[in-house]
């Protein structure tokens, strides 16, 4: 194998557990986001405990896609890339295969996490940590949800967002969901909180669709905090986001061993 570079075959990993899962995460300059990272690495780790998961940060934090990669490739070992992002927006579609590229690395690269009936688990989750009572239906409609995210000047993915919004509420039983965005355009939060309590919630909680602690979480709660009833906590590092890495995990792997049957 040549220096620098990862193979794509799936087939010849060091690792008993397969190929590498190469997670990459955006990175922050708050140390609490390498820590929840490090916190649901731990979790898939529990999971499969024979899979090499190694972590590579885009950016703020180490070590980078370069680096991880130089060290797989010296190990011999085959990888699969696991974007920890929830939308395909401009660091899916562009920066994550824009550094690949510039580490030399020839790798399957998964999808995104959302969207996923496993996010809805972790929202519902964080909602049932923060003390809203999910076992009763009558609690639920009677309940409007905020689901604040990052957003983005990506269309597509605020879209996504929404999308998952609606399907939260279909799903779920809500009174209603509205998005609200920490950045970029609004609504912000207590634009969506007021909405809903004009709808007729009794109770409105707000859930961040963010990953890990940081500026824009902090800024929710803070918005949160002077207009809703309950704030939940961020998705973390969730039980039910380690199954859906490894779900993204292997669906990419299964498609790289596809593809030469495909294509020969």
């Amino acid at each position: 194998m040549h220096e620098g570079r990862l193979s794509a075959a799936p087939a010849t990993a060091v690792a008993a557990g397969g190929p590498a899962l190469l997670l990459i995460a955006h990175g922050s300059r708050d140390p609490r986001h390498a820590a929840t990272v490090a916190a649901l690495v731990a979790e898939v780790r529990a999971l499969r405990p024979g899979l090499e998961v190694a972590t590579a940060y885009l950016d703020h934090c180490a070590p980078r896609i370069p680096q991880v990669v130089s060290r797989l490739a010296g190990a011999g070992a085959d990888a699969v890339a696991v974007p920890l992002l929830l939308n395909r927006a401009f660091h899916a579609k562009h920066d994550i295969p824009a550094a690949l590229r510039a580490a030399g690395a020839g790798l399957p690269v998964a999808d995104v996490l959302g969207p996923s009936p496993l996010l809805l688990d972790t929202l519902d989750r964080r909602l049932a940590e923060a003390g809203l009572d999910l076992a009763s239906p009558a609690v639920r409609a009677r309940t409007g949800v905020v689901l604040a995210a990052a957003g983005s000047s990506d269309p597509a993915a605020d879209a996504a967002t929404r999308a998952v919004a609606a399907e939260w509420r279909r799903t779920r039983g809500w009174a209603a969901v509205e998005v609200a965005y920490a950045s970029a355009a609004g609504p912000r939060v207590p634009d969506a909180v007021a909405a809903l309590r004009r709808a007729g919630a009794a109770e409105v909680a707000v859930s961040p669709y963010l990953l890990a602690p940081g500026r824009l979480p902090d800024r929710i709660a803070g918005a949160a905090a002077g207009s809703a009833d309950l704030l939940a906590d961020v998705l973390g590092a969730a039980p039910e986001l380690a199954r859906l890495l490894l779900a993204r995990y292997d669906r990419a792997r299964a498609l790289a061993a596809a593809a030469p049957a495909l294509t020969a």
